[in-house]
């Protein structure tokens, strides 16, 4: 044997332990959703957004389509769980039809973010089988919170009244005041 020695290895780098990594990129993917709407979504922008490598992306997830999935349910729940908790808070129907009134003006069309990525997930889920059944799961929610208070045929139509206040607030350059949403909703929860 001769004296000379093969050189070691080159130290490994740790791998960096990130479990929270996964639902960042679920949360940045909303971000790059509600900046540059389902179209300009790619894994790229998700990750630059999550400040993470490019291949965080096709570790976490199978393609475009689960990442918009997931975050659709995500900011789907989100809502939800607000529906949830003022409907279930009211204590019959006059405080009920105030809790719409409330919902209406201040969470769904409170947060131009929010909007946003409602109407987007609107548009997108009219394509995309995996995104309607989200819509679907949402809607679902949405009128066993309000057949809390109302049958579920009123439950079926306040809820496509909410969905079609904010559809026009997203769409108009002249938005309803919420004395408007108000009296919208009165006038069909006499």
């Amino acid at each position: 044997m001769s004296g000379t020695r093969s050189p070691s290895p080159a130290p490994r780098r740790p791998r960096r332990h990130d479990p929270g990594r996964r639902d960042r990129l679920i949360d940045a993917a909303l971000t790059v959703i509600a900046e540059r709407g389902v179209a300009g979504t790619t894994h790229r922008e998700i990750a630059r957004a999550a400040d993470v490598p490019l291949g965080s992306m096709t570790y976490h997830f199978t393609s475009l389509d689960e990442v918009l999935a997931e975050a659709f349910t995500r900011h789907a729940e989100s809502v939800a769980r607000v529906f949830d908790e003022r409907l279930s808070a009211a204590r019959n129907r006059a405080e009920a039809v105030e809790a719409v009134i409330t919902l209406v003006s201040d969470d769904l069309l409170g947060s131009r973010h929010d909007l946003v990525l409602t109407v987007e997930l609107y548009a997108a889920a009219a394509r995309n089988p995996a995104l309607k059944a989200v819509t679907q799961a949402w809607m679902a929610r949405s009128r066993r919170a309000l057949e809390r208070h109302f049958d579920a045929a009123t439950a079926r139509e306040v809820d496509a009244l909410i969905e079609g206040l904010v559809l026009h607030s997203a769409l108009s350059t002249d938005l309803m005041t919420s004395g408007q949403i108000r009296r919208a909703v009165h006038r069909y929860l006499r």
